[in-house]
């Protein structure tokens, strides 16, 4: 009898055991991941302004994470959607089919939003806020956490940008937060109403709060000895202003202080949902865009970008003391990375005697012109989306040429420009003659239901549009190489130089939680960061 006894007692006590582990986070598992993307931070800037940096932010990270060193984006174009999809998804293009900001659909006849959806409306802004997941193929890591954890797991993506909230969220994100008239809103796919946190947090006017007399440097201007002057030509001037010189009148949105706005709300969404104090992982994915809008207005070398710097790693020092005092800083799991970097201004090149140029709309006008006379008649070329064109078959059709000949004639047109190096058949890149890595990475952005039917590749430093401003979306290592840095819970401190890519994120974090790789992901898990 007490034989008997004693079997009952440990198979119940063996349940009752199991069920409670069930129930509460590993102890190797973190209370919550905050992911946050830096749109257009180079690699470089983790240590150009590094002498200027506090302990507590930047230089943290370095010294108590694990930065992957060489981290490179593995598909082309590098632009804004396609690397928040890639990071989350661990895929690249041609499997997640986010192929750009936006491309042209042949079933919609015109050129759409990466995360337009015409069957949702915009909520706490204007109804044009039509925005949701549906365009992305896979799933992301925020869906396998919560496909794994039954739900239970939270997951919540924060922006500026619709699509640095949106995709990183995923398909059953909790919540996707992003801009809309001056404050964070939301679409119908995700819910009918804002909290009331958020209509308290809208509520507040921000711009008098973190920038009431304007955007001024933080230290004096004569000491940004890392900077080129503060009024150069190829500089963009916003309304307000006469000359593109601090200080700034720009909107919040494209200042450092968009930062600090972004990570105040990323703070209250934590209170507002509760992240990290589930029985369960939470994921909080965040993304800056205000880096890439001063980027693309004011290029690399530039005060401004400086100063932005500068500035984030201060809010960084105070996100870290934030995330250490409610979760402890074992409690939570960080990493820092971007979805592209940038290259210098035309302008800027110019005055160093570095090879560059601009490609104006004047070169397809011109090859529109070119077209017309060789076939006789026009809209051959049906759109441009990027450095994507897309040819209209139905004229193809009507005149009898097909499709090979037009492509080549076009691309034979291309390769003759200065300024752009060459040009593809897309659906023959496979047997294209280039080399690596470029070849695969304009192979993983070619989606054969989306992509269009040429594409261009621009000589290494050349912009498209003018020379004022900086932009990025080239295959080249200003453009692909990003920052990765991890740091939280099970990250060792140190470094490697291996080439890792955007794409190991997701199957890293997958391995870490031990859950399932999202299902278009092809990257590998970076082993070197754990203890």
């Amino acid at each position: 009898m007490n034989k008997i006894f004693f079997i009952l007692f440990f198979v119940a006590s063996h349940l009752i055991s199991n069920e409670c582990l069930a129930q509460t986070i590993p102890t190797n598992k973190p209370k919550i991941i905050v992911g946050l993307m830096v749109d257009q931070m180079r690699w470089d800037y983790l240590y150009k302004y590094q002498d200027r940096y506090g302990d507590g932010g930047f230089k943290r990270l370095l010294n108590q994470g694990f930065s992957c060193e060489n981290t490179m984006i593995r598909h082309a174009p590098t632009v804004t959607a396609c690397g928040h999809a890639s990071v989350y998804t661990g895929s690249v293009p041609a499997i997640n089919g986010i192929i750009e900001n936006s491309w042209y659909d042949r079933s919609w006849g015109r050129e759409i939003s990466n995360v337009e959806d015409t069957t949702v409306t915009g909520v706490g802004g204007n109804a044009k806020q039509n925005r949701s997941p549906r365009n992305l193929l896979t799933t992301t890591i925020g869906d396998e956490l919560r496909i794994a954890t039954n739900y239970q797991s939270k997951v919540v993506g924060i922006s500026i940008k619709d699509r640095g909230a949106i995709l990183p969220g995923g398909h059953t994100a909790n919540a996707a937060f992003w801009e809309g008239s001056g404050k964070f809103t939301t679409s119908t796919y995700y819910m009918d109403a804002l909290p009331d946190w958020v209509k308290e947090f809208n509520n507040r006017d921000w711009d008098k709060i973190l920038m009431p007399n304007g955007w001024h440097t933080l230290y004096p201007i004569d000491t940004y000895i890392l900077s080129d002057k503060d009024d150069k030509d190829y500089e963009t001037v916003f309304s307000g202003e006469e000359k593109p010189v601090f200080p700034h009148k720009a909107p919040i949105s494209r200042t450092p202080f968009g930062n600090t706005w972004t990570l105040e709300f990323a703070k209250v969404a934590i209170e507002g949902y509760k992240l990290g104090q589930g029985n369960f992982t939470d994921l909080l994915a965040v993304s800056l865009s205000s880096p890439d809008k001063i980027g693309h207005a004011y290029g690399p070398n530039s005060i401004e970008v400086e100063d932005n710097y500068l500035r984030l790693d201060k809010d960084l020092e105070d996100l870290f003391n934030y995330l250490d005092k409610r979760f402890g800083k074992n409690g939570y799991l960080f990493f820092i990375t971007a979805d592209h970097g940038a290259d210098h201004s035309p302008g800027y090149l110019e005055e160093n005697r570095i090879p560059t140029g601009v490609l104006t709309g004047e070169v397809f006008k011109g090859l529109d012109q070119e077209l017309t006379k060789k076939f006789g008649t026009s809209g051959i070329i049906l759109a441009k989306s990027g450095y994507q064109l897309y040819l209209d078959y139905d004229v193809l059709s009507k005149i009898g040429v097909d499709k090979i000949t037009a492509a080549n004639y076009i691309i034979d047109r291309l390769k003759q420009v200065p300024g752009i190096e060459t040009a593809f058949l897309t659906e023959a890149l496979a047997s294209a003659t280039y080399p690596e890595p470029v070849k695969t990475m304009l192979i993983n952005g070619y989606n054969p239901k989306r992509s269009g039917d040429i594409v261009i590749v621009k000589s290494a430093g050349w912009k498209g549009g003018s020379r004022i401003g900086a932009t990025h979306g080239d295959w080249n290592p200003y453009d692909a190489h990003i920052p990765l840095v991890w740091m939280g819970t099970g990250i060792r401190p140190g470094k490697t130089h291996r080439s890792v890519g955007m794409t190991d994120i997701a199957p890293t974090l997958a391995a870490l939680l031990n859950i399932q790789q999202p299902s278009g992901c092809i990257g590998q898990v970076i082993t070197e960061i754990t203890d």
